[in-house]
């Protein structure tokens, strides 16, 4: 295993990044890790959970579209995470998304490459997909993105194949749908929806069908993945790869989902609404060429232990929150609220506090 001296995780205080920070410091325990983010979620912390980022050596709190300055200077390896960062917000934020998620991303890549960064790691996503029924997708297949967000992980795609080389090794792992325990939990996830509901009122009320299908991956086999992309060699995939980051045994038709939650939290109900429209995102993928290139390196977390430790989780913060749809704990509330308060404007840009002096009290 390569050892790598200095890692840039770009949005870390989200929902993936503290778990990518505790396996990476394991791995790396003298590695210079450094975090890169706005802090729209900085205070989505769950109960009882300590700061994530006491495992850094280095948090700078920046937006993405402004300019990088020294910040990738003797930077040997990027995981890029930040992104507006799902369906919802996406809709919500079209413009920003595209600033974001796109614009940004190529910039912040660009300047990596010239500042002799090495290893450049997108976490794009299996939504580019969309709406699939003729069988499992593989990378070869047909992208279909039906949102902003999913449109945006395409255009990245297609930027960032100019920039792989020999000196600058670029991975894009099209992650399946996040789902398990994070200290900066969200709930507007498919499987963490479902615990949620059955923690807090024993049912689960599924707004589709139930027939979609969805491939899943763990938050720490999200982490185990980026590990590989960071140390993968040229010869195993090339300068520039995309990859289907997950589990052929992960592919999940929603209904499945809920009834293996109701089996695992007992006394859960289960509603469908069976006169729900069919759900556009539908999609089951092939990640066999992940088996074969990532060896070592393969999702080891069962869907069952992601459901228990998440329930734990849940249980053991003290969530009986019926109404979390409505909660900060969906990501566009938050930012939503945010908005609201004037704290960010409508293109999600933080406002300068101001203070009087009265705000203030003398000791």
């Amino acid at each position: 295993m390569a050892i790598m001296r200095s890692i840039l995780i770009t949005g870390n205080m989200g929902y993936v990044g503290p778990c990518l920070v505790e396996y990476l410091r394991c791995q790396y325990p003298n590695a210079r890790l450094i975090g890169l983010d706005s802090g729209f979620f900085a205070s989505s912390l769950l109960p009882g959970q300590s700061l994530p980022e006491r495992a850094l050596d280095v948090q700078y709190f920046q937006d993405m579209r402004e300019p990088f300055g020294s910040i990738l200077s003797e930077v040997e390896a990027v995981v890029h995470l930040a992104a507006i960062s799902n369906d919802p917000m996406g809709n919500s934020y079209q413009e920003v998304t595209e600033s974001i998620n796109h614009e940004a991303t190529i910039r912040f890549a660009r300047a990596a490459r010239k500042a002799g960064v090495g290893r450049f790691v997108f976490a794009s996503s299996c939504s580019v997909y969309g709406f699939a029924e003729e069988g499992a997708r593989t990378e070869q297949s047909d992208v279909n993105p039906l949102t902003a967000y999913a449109r945006s992980k395409v255009a990245c795609e297609t930027s960032l194949r100019e920039l792989g080389s020999e000196d600058f090794i670029v991975t894009c792992l099209r992650f399946a749908t996040a789902c398990g325990s994070s200290p900066r939990l969200r709930l507007d996830l498919v499987l963490n929806d479902f615990v949620a509901s059955a923690v807090s009122s024993r049912r689960i009320h599924i707004l589709s069908n139930g027939m979609p299908w969805r491939p899943l991956i763990a938050v720490e086999d999200m982490a185990r993945a980026t590990h590989w992309g960071l140390t993968r060699k040229s010869v195993d995939g090339g300068v520039f790869l995309i990859v289907n980051a997950g589990s052929n045994v992960w592919n999940y038709q929603v209904h499945e989902l809920a009834s293996v939650v109701a089996e695992i939290i007992p006394g859960t109900e289960v509603q469908v609404n069976r006169e729900a429209a069919s759900d556009n995102r539908s999609y089951r993928v092939d990640f066999s060429l992940f088996s074969s290139l990532a060896l070592g390196y393969q999702p080891e977390a069962t869907l069952e232990r992601v459901i228990v430790n998440l329930r734990n989780l849940l249980e053991s913060s003290g969530f009986r929150d019926s109404n979390f749809r409505s909660s900060s704990l969906m990501r566009l509330n938050l930012l939503s609220s945010l908005v609201a308060s004037g704290e960010l404007t409508s293109d999600l840009i933080w406002q300068p506090r101001k203070h009087s002096l009265t705000d203030f009290q003398t000791i």
